[in-house]
């Protein structure tokens, strides 16, 4: 049997193609940390965005005390402080969905607000829309980009890089590409800011210069730092793109428990 032969249709074609993305970086306030998790992933992960027409999917990733030791660059514009930023979710959007989803999703966070459905004991390092670049392989076959929050991909690599005047995109890609991929998959996004009547317990990041690069991997993300992460962000600034303001491992999160939360300070 042939790829295309898959089904009734060319599986080549991707009629489900990824648009855009929700990158939201949080941290729950210590003492806190059980309750939250729970009220995430038991009400909120579906409220306020698995609902949604156009999600395509939806995961979260933890990192905890290990994998903070290996953040860099000690602070940022992006992240001031990082001990903080334990839990990351990421939302696929569908292509050509994207701005009606953003729409949705403000108007169902505020309701939720307004509803009494939010959890005060948290505070956001990180929330923004996020608008599809480009993808990068390890193999011509493997698994699909849109399915790679499905996936469950044990280790997650998240680096943001700000880009130097003049620096564009593409001249991102084209060092990325030249380089070995040290995962699975690459999946590439620029930001999109939020609209004007977004919750107001959401930071305003307004730079517009940002790249971010999520590396999906089918290991402990820890293990591998030190040899393939640990030192990209001298590289990036060597080869005069810019400056990495954020690296991060993550772990991929155990969904109805509570495995990690003593684990994140």
């Amino acid at each position: 049997m042939t790829i295309q032969e898959v089904g009734s249709g060319d599986t080549r074609k991707r009629p489900i193609k990824l648009g855009g993305a929700l990158i939201t970086l949080v941290e729950p306030h210590e003492g806190h940390q059980v309750a939250y998790n729970r009220w995430y992933e038991r009400d909120h992960f579906y409220a306020g965005c698995m609902i949604g027409a156009w999600t395509i999917a939806g995961t979260r990733y933890v990192a905890t005390r290990t994998e903070k030791a290996k953040r860099y660059p000690a602070t940022s514009s992006f992240a001031p402080d990082t001990a903080k930023g334990s839990y990351l979710a990421l939302y696929w959007i569908l292509a050509g969905k994207f701005g009606d989803w953003i729409r949705w999703g403000t108007d169902q966070v505020n309701w939720l607000h307004d509803n009494d459905r939010m959890f005060p004991h948290r505070d956001h390092v990180h929330t923004l829309m996020y608008k599809f670049a480009r993808e990068q392989h390890a193999t011509e076959d493997g698994v699909p980009t849109e399915m790679a929050l499905d996936h469950r991909y044990p280790g997650l690599a998240m680096v943001v890089f700000e880009l130097a005047e003049g620096v564009t995109p593409d001249a991102v890609a084209a060092w990325s590409e030249a380089r070995p991929l040290p995962a699975d998959q690459l999946v590439a996004f620029t930001p999109i800011p939020l609209l004007a009547d977004a919750p107001s317990d959401v930071p305003r990041d307004e730079a517009r210069d940002r790249y971010v690069h999520l590396y999906f991997l089918e290991e402990d993300a820890v293990a591998v730092w030190d040899d393939h992460f640990a030192g990209l962000g001298d590289e990036f600034a060597a080869a005069g793109l810019g400056q990495v303001v954020f690296a991060s491992p993550f772990r991929a999160t155990v969904p109805g428990t509570d495995t990690y939360t003593d684990e994140l300070w």
